[in-house]
């Protein structure tokens, strides 16, 4: 009876997680449309929050972002700030690889991030080393931005560990 009972709970949430594969795509017909190249140049700033696994905002900050492009090439330059006083850095760099996709690196970055947008969307995924506890663990970013007009970016990430969500980030973006 037990082992019944697993399997159809097993088999009800495939079900579940197989439907909630979302896309890119899903927004190519949204506009205003988000090409990085256009929206990420020049001076911006953003404002976000930080929160645990469980929702809880644990920090906020506001943040600057330097971007530019050169031979097709996005730098974006970020100093964030965080209300407890700390300052992090993370310079980020944008490589096409395709019409709609592109490569991210960065410091903090393990490998490289991918990167596709669409309509008013983008999403990247890359695993990012963060500090944690006097160390340093690598967690899977599921990044997702969507352009709400011509001068504001809504952003949030999720970070996971061994597949379960440890945080999220949440923040806006606003070109100056």
């Amino acid at each position: 009876m037990k082992r019944t009972s697993l399997v159809l709970f097993l088999g009800a949430l495939l079900a579940l997680t197989g439907c909630s594969n979302i896309t890119v795509n899903d927004y190519s017909n949204n506009t205003p449309k988000l090409n990085p190249q256009e929206f990420f140049l020049g001076d911006l700033t953003a404002k976000g929050v930080v929160k645990n696994r469980s929702g809880k905002v644990i920090r906020h900050f506001t943040a600057t972002i330097k971007a530019s492009w050169q031979n097709n090439i996005g730098t974006l330059e970020e100093k964030f700030i965080f209300n407890d006083g700390e300052i992090q850095y993370r310079t980020w760099t944008l490589t096409p690889t395709q019409p709609t996709y592109f490569n991210a690196t960065a410091g903090d970055v393990i490998g490289t991030g991918k990167g596709k947008f669409a309509g008013n969307s983008i999403n990247l995924n890359y695993v990012l080393a963060v500090k944690y506890n006097n160390s340093t663990i690598n967690v899977k970013v599921d990044d997702w931005m969507w352009r709400v007009d011509d001068k504001t970016v809504l952003n949030e990430s999720t970070l996971s560990k061994f597949g379960f969500k440890v945080g999220s980030v949440q923040l806006v973006i606003a070109r100056n």
